[in-house]
């Protein structure tokens, strides 16, 4: 997976694709650390294009719209593509942006995505065969629901495979993109980027992007770690509470006082509402029949889960992907959003 070096030159010109629904806080901190190179170096080391489908603004995940220079279909030279995407990505793949990508791909133009464009990249099949990331929780409906079986994803921040850059959401883009600087201009200029962005560190290739357990749950015991990471590792086939205990050496009383004392929830609710939230991420972002998402999450009945899910969540599962197609509707009849396609 080492990347093929692209060669060093004075200037590079970058293209970032927004589709509906993009994450602007991704798209940001994938932009701004290229501003912040041509400030520091007192000259336009990286230009950047914004570019829709049709060269209309582009409305983000949080309502602002965005103006673009051009479309995907006017002449453009550039040195690197990266898709900007965010919420609701399945549907946001459109037959013109798949076949333009494919023909970027042909062209041998290095292509990245941001957030989770990745997913996009994939859909386009210009990922086959490459390493890549997407936030860990579309990394989780993928595998469940068997997709891209010629594209290996990992759980890393960001990935760089030969001319493909892919990486999560949130921030780390900046990192992903600091390390580009970092190999085009050099280590000093990245890291000056960093403390302007009071960024304390450029989180690397081997970095993992989801949080861990112990900074989610705060300051922590080390055995009720272990016993939440076995909870996390046996969602379709949920272990007992005495089999959390053995595996922990701790006793099942042990195990409640650890929970009550650090968590303030019994154990057995911690580990259901690990398998509901599973569940409605599963719901959400695949197609997977709903006695399969049930399974797949540890209820061998589907009355039962409909019942454990309605009272988390306040409705059932068949509400819940109804929610979703509603949503789906709703983009294909907005004057704004592209027609989906199918590739």
């Amino acid at each position: 997976m080492d990347p093929v070096r692209a060669p060093i030159k004075d200037h590079y010109d970058i293209g970032f694709v927004l589709l509906p629904g993009f994450s602007l806080l991704a798209f940001s901190s994938a932009l701004e650390p290229l501003r912040m190179a041509n400030h520091l170096a007192d000259r336009r080391l990286y230009t950047w294009h914004l570019v829709s489908r049709d060269g209309c603004p582009v409305k983000g995940s949080s309502g602002l719209e965005m103006a673009v220079d051009c479309a995907m279909e006017d002449e453009l030279s550039l040195d690197l593509v990266l898709v900007c995407a965010g919420v609701d990505v399945p549907h946001r793949c459109d037959r013109d942006t798949l076949g333009w990508l494919r023909r970027l791909a042909r062209r041998r133009i290095p292509l990245g995505g941001v957030c989770t464009g990745g997913y996009v990249l994939a859909q386009a099949g210009v990922l086959d065969g490459y390493c890549c990331t997407l936030h860990w929780e579309h990394i989780s409906s993928i595998h469940e629901a068997l997709l891209f079986p010629a594209v290996t994803f990992t759980p890393q921040l960001f990935v760089i495979d030969r001319d493909r850059y892919t990486c999560s959401g949130g921030i780390a883009p900046l990192d992903m993109i600091l390390t580009l600087i970092s190999r085009q201009q050099g280590l000093e200029l990245a890291e000056a980027i960093a403390e302007e962005f009071i960024h304390e560190r450029i989180r690397d290739l081997g970095d993992r992007q989801r949080t861990p357990l112990r900074v989610r749950l705060g300051r922590t015991h080390p055995k009720l770690e272990e016993v939440a990471t076995l909870m996390e590792a046996n969602l379709q086939e949920p272990l007992s509470l005495d089999e959390l205990a053995n595996y922990a050496n701790l006793s099942r009383r042990q195990v409640e006082r650890l929970f009550q004392r650090y968590v303030d929830c019994p154990p057995l609710k911690y580990y259901m509402d690990l398998r509901l939230l599973r569940a409605r991420l599963l719901l959400r972002q695949t197609h997977m029949p709903i006695t399969d998402v049930a399974l797949a999450c540890g209820f061998i009945s589907p009355p039962h889960f409909t019942k454990c899910y309605h009272d988390r969540f306040g409705h059932s599962p068949s509400r819940e992907r109804s929610r979703r197609s509603d949503r789906v509707a709703g983009m294909a009849t907005s004057p704004s959003a592209p027609s989906v396609g199918e590739v």
